[in-house]
């Protein structure tokens, strides 16, 4: 097949949902012909091919961050992702389309696929439907809703990738929807043997970690607010990423007298990702929502527990007292206990690590491509079933 994914945000931009485009995309790549249309950054080349995968990036001018995007910059991306798009469909041919987030990604996809006759997949994550962090969510904004049911219902399939985002595709814009749930899946880790000391801590110590970026859904101010409360005094906390709230984030922990034990690894390498979650004891996310949570099965596959909030897709395959502690959002004194519990308890941090190992087998990409081969392959059979009855006719 001849793929074309539409996603404005590709890595090194963005967070997950780029990420895992990027590892659907180079997954397919060894079996189909892959491109990927996205949004261009600082020092991004506009066209290259990274694993076997063409990458097209259009200019949006005013994106400044890898980490966090803003209104002008996606609404360029619509504009000039329309253009760049028209060309190259103009000159080659493409059998499927697969756009990811509803917004901005969604008209694009949308118009590209109406135009040139392209069966059309939105796959939507989350955040483009529902982000209880932000006050322009598109759940809040009737316009916005109204877009956001059209381009769904427009789509020749839609994709969520657990069942929370696809009750909030019925909860908060159409009950007759039904999206098909294909769960999302990462890349088989490879753990380098890399040592505590080489990373700058002790044996001693006691790890806790967290991967995101810097921005209020992942609010790590109350992350830092609950470790600063913690019984032991020989723990650190590590926080992987970057993102505007970084300085705040750095006030606060000096604030709370922890500054010391609070380390801002900022944006790190997929080697010293996995270098850091190897060597930490636990990973703890006080997230306000997740339409998944890949880094959760990165923890998983590090043989750590994990402790969350309950409130999101990670609750399809997280469960309390089996991968650690899944608790009711924003309940920082539970937190605070379970915390406490897991980190005294060495040997049951141990038990719930290695459960959570072979769990998340099932969770790795070459399985979440399989389901999409199979979608992609599905409509395509169909859409040349429709053309050869409507040439009969």
């Amino acid at each position: 097949m001849r793929i074309l994914f539409c996603n404005y945000e590709y890595p090194p931009l963005g967070g997950g949902g780029g990420v895992v485009n990027a590892m659907l995309a180079e997954e397919l790549a060894h079996r189909h012909q892959v491109t990927v249309l996205t949004s261009c950054g600082p020092n991004l080349a506009a066209e290259e091919t990274l694993n076997n995968v063409r990458i097209i990036r259009v200019p949006v001018y005013t994106r400044r961050q890898m980490a966090a995007a803003n209104f002008p910059s996606m609404a360029a991306y619509i504009m000039n992702g329309l253009r760049y798009g028209t060309k190259l469909l103009q000159k080659e041919q493409f059998d499927i389309i697969n756009t990811h987030f509803a917004l901005p990604s969604g008209p694009v996809g949308h118009s590209l696929a109406k135009n040139f006759n392209v069966p059309n997949v939105l796959s939507v994550h989350g955040g483009d439907l529902y982000d209880p962090s932000k006050f322009t969510s598109p759940h809040r904004h009737f316009l916005l809703r109204m877009w956001v049911n059209s381009l769904l219902h427009k789509a020749d399939a839609v994709v969520g990738q657990s069942r929370n985002t696809n009750e909030n595709v019925t909860t908060f814009y159409d009950a007759g929807l039904k999206p098909a749930l294909i769960p999302l899946g990462i890349n088989r880790p490879h753990f380098p043997s890399t040592t505590r000391q080489e990373l700058g801590f002790t044996d001693q110590e006691k790890i806790l970690v967290t991967v995101g970026r810097q921005v209020s859904r992942k609010a790590n101010d109350r992350l830092i607010t609950v470790f600063s409360r913690l019984k032991q005094d020989n723990c650190k906390l590590v926080l992987i990423g970057s993102g505007p709230q970084q300085e705040s984030l750095q006030a606060l922990a000096n604030q709370l007298n922890v500054a010391d034990k609070v380390v801002f690894a900022g944006f790190v390498s997929e080697e010293k990702k996995y270098a850091l979650l190897a060597n930490a004891d636990l990973y703890v996310s006080t997230s306000q929502h997740e339409g998944f949570g890949l880094v959760f099965l990165e923890a998983m596959a590090a043989n750590l527990p994990v402790m969350c909030y309950n409130h999101g897709g990670q609750t399809d395959f997280l469960e309390h007292g089996k991968t650690g502690a899944l608790l009711e959002l924003n309940d920082e004194t539970a937190f605070l206990n379970e915390l406490n519990r897991l980190l005294s308890d060495p040997s049951l941090a141990q038990q719930i690590g290695e459960y959570n190992k072979q769990k998340v087998e099932q969770y790795f990409i070459e399985n979440c491509a399989k389901e999409y081969e199979t979608l992609f392959e599905s409509l395509l059979k169909d859409s040349k079933g429709v053309a050869a009855g409507s040439s009969r006719s």
